[in-house]
C-alpha cells in the first residue's frame, strides 16, 4: 500500500473558522439593503406557498420585487467607477 501525501503545501494557513476580516464585513455592510430586500422578496413569496395569492400578496410580491431591483441598482452603481466628461 502507497502512503498518500499532499505534493503541495498549505493554501491557507488560517482555521476555517476563523473569523471574517474587516474588508469582509464591509463588503457585507455594502451589499446589506439588497440582502434584506431580498428575504423580504423572500417572505413575500413564501407566503402564497399555501395558498392563491390575492391582491395585497400580489402587490407585496411586486413592491419586494422594486426593492430589490433597486437594490440592484444602487450596488451595481456604487462598484461602477465614475466617468467625466467625454463619450462613455
Amino acid at each position: 500500500m502507497k502512503n498518500i501525501a499532499a505534493l503541495q503545501k498549505v493554501v491557507t494557513d488560517l482555521l476555517p473558522d476563523a473569523e471574517p476580516s474587516a474588508a469582509e464585513l464591509d463588503a457585507i455592510d455594502i451589499e446589506m439593503p439588497l440582502i434584506l430586500a431580498e428575504v423580504e422578496l423572500l417572505d413575500a413569496q413564501i407566503i402564497t406557498l399555501d395558498r392563491a395569492p390575492n391582491v395585497l400578496d400580489n402587490r407585496r410580491i411586486r413592491r419586494a420585487e422594486n426593492k430589490v431591483l433597486a437594490a440592484r441598482r444602487d450596488l451595481a452603481n456604487r462598484a461602477a467607477p465614475v466617468q467625466s466628461g467625454g463619450a462613455a
